[in-house]
């Protein structure tokens, strides 16, 4: 999985400047925003955002949505916010810095949306920055359903991208929330190598069905499937 290191990175529609970020753009986060599917929200919360960059992708991608960008660092909401400056869709970009325990948004929320930290319980790094954007606990993902919980609309729905153990563990907590798992995405790198992550999407009405899907980042060593390619296109200058 990349991890964009240069300074700039350009997409077709924007472009994000991740210099002063602490987790740089990465292929969990544009795998989320891509594979998003929601009907049409108008409020979109992205927790964690981070360069922006996701926010970014849902404003190209929901025209008529207003993208609220919350992280709990300062110097990534600034310079995310410097993105969404530099972007056409500024006026529909709002940056909020906030911990999501003390966030009340301001309408019922249609699609809250999260690359969140995945070290569960891990050691902490010694650099207080990075430590709040890579590390966690469960204390997180209990706030994340509670909020969820209490601010999706009725037809919202809650999605995410985690490390495999993770995403199992998250989907038996949310019915402790009323939260339903809808739809499962099993990411691996290659056809028949070990599932990576999973992209799991939450609603507030338990459905007939759960919809399971699976997805293969690369056909064979360094060259990308072409359901990565038709996934990206959108955004990527080099597709």
């Amino acid at each position: 999985m990349f991890v964009a290191m240069a300074s700039i990175f350009r997409f077709k529609e924007f472009s994000v400047d991740q210099t002063n970020c602490t987790m740089k753009i990465n292929t969990d986060g544009v795998l989320l925003a891509a594979m998003c599917d929601s009907s049409e929200p108008r409020n979109i919360l992205d927790i964690g955002t981070g360069t922006g960059v996701i926010a970014m992708m849902l404003a190209q991608q929901y025209r008529n949505a207003k993208v609220y960008a919350l992280d709990i660092d300062e110097s990534s909401v600034k310079q995310a916010a410097k993105n969404f400056r530099n972007s056409i869709f500024s006026n529909r970009l709002i940056p909020v810095h906030r911990d999501i325990m003390h966030y009340t948004p301001a309408q019922p929320l249609d699609l809250i949306i999260s690359n969140p930290p995945f070290f569960i319980n891990s050691l902490k790094n010694p650099y207080v920055s990075k430590s709040l954007a890579r590390h966690t606990d469960w204390h997180f993902f209990e706030c994340l359903l509670s909020f969820s919980k209490q601010y999706l609309s009725g037809k919202g729905s809650l999605q995410c991208i985690l490390p495999t153990e993770t995403a199992d563990k998250l989907i038996t907590l949310s019915e402790d929330y009323d939260l339903y798992l809808q739809k499962e995405i099993c990411i691996s790198s290659f056809q028949g190598s070990r599932v990576i992550r999973k992209n799991i999407a939450f609603s507030r009405k338990a459905g007939t069905g759960i919809q399971k899907e699976c997805f293969y980042i690369y056909r064979e060593q360094k060259v990308y499937s072409q359901a990565y390619i038709s996934l990206l296109k959108p955004y990527f200058v080099n597709f």
